[in-house]
């Protein structure tokens, strides 16, 4: 198959406050190891002025605050719709570092609903009573004790165009509404990932594609989650 007609790729990311000390390796590693044969282009979503790279496109974006700078990230998506011309679109958290290729073993199908996540590193081998999917039944977000197969990590996903805003459209419009209503869902956009998928077919990538640096686990380090407190902390990189 020649490289024209590989689906091309969108890449979405966040770099808000000093997160943006984590651009660079992220666009280097990802450009060279994601899907290296397909075309990308990368949206940031910024409130800094980055390294220009002709793939890149800087979206300005005012800082919100904690959580709302994560929790809010479909409405950010939405606001480039237009924009985003790839036929698959990929979130990942800017702190991830690709060591190994990735290939088209993480491009969803029918079969997934043309949807993917990654099973958190932290609850893949336990069952969904130990799971932290929001449990105030009062959100739109809201699972209960019983349901659902996996818990997805916030810092990689994606899918096919069309299936991943109409998934932004429907995530964005829930949060505004449980924030009508003074409720923040237990893991921000996490929870409302989790819920989107708990009602879809996603395709299940292992903990390897979103490894914390620190731990150990029985998984090969495909992309590695660099760890905040080497960079500061979390509140240092959220200013």
């Amino acid at each position: 198959m020649s490289d024209v007609t590989k689906p091309s790729v969108d890449i979405l990311t966040i770099c808000l406050g000093k997160y943006d000390t984590f651009f660079n390796q992220f666009y280097a590693t990802c450009q060279a190891k994601f899907l290296p044969e397909h075309n990308k282009n990368f949206f940031v979503f910024t409130d800094k002025k980055l390294t220009y790279y002709n793939n890149v496109t800087q979206v300005h974006q005012q800082k919100l605050g904690w959580p709302y700078d994560t929790m809010m990230r479909f409405k950010m998506f939405n606001r480039i719709k237009d924009s985003l011309k790839g036929d698959y679109v990929f979130f990942f958290n800017v702190n991830m570092n690709f060591l190994n290729i990735v290939d088209e073993k993480v491009m969803p199908n029918s079969n997934n609903d043309y949807l993917m996540g990654v099973n958190h590193p932290g609850f893949y081998s336990t069952d969904n009573t130990h799971y932290p999917y929001e449990r105030n039944y009062h959100s739109n977000f809201y699972i209960p004790p019983g349901q659902g197969k996996n818990y997805f990590q916030g810092c990689f996903n994606g899918g096919r165009r069309y299936e991943f805003l109409e998934m932004s459209n429907i995530l964005e419009k829930k949060i505004d509404n449980d924030m009508s209503k003074d409720i923040i869902p237990v893991w921000h956009d996490e929870s409302a990932l989790n819920w989107y998928y708990s009602k879809k077919n996603p395709l299940v990538l292992e903990p390897s594609y979103a490894y914390p640096e620190n731990w150990s686990l029985p998984f090969n380090k495909n992309i590695v989650q660099l760890d905040k407190n080497k960079f500061g902390g979390h509140s240092f990189l959220r200013e």
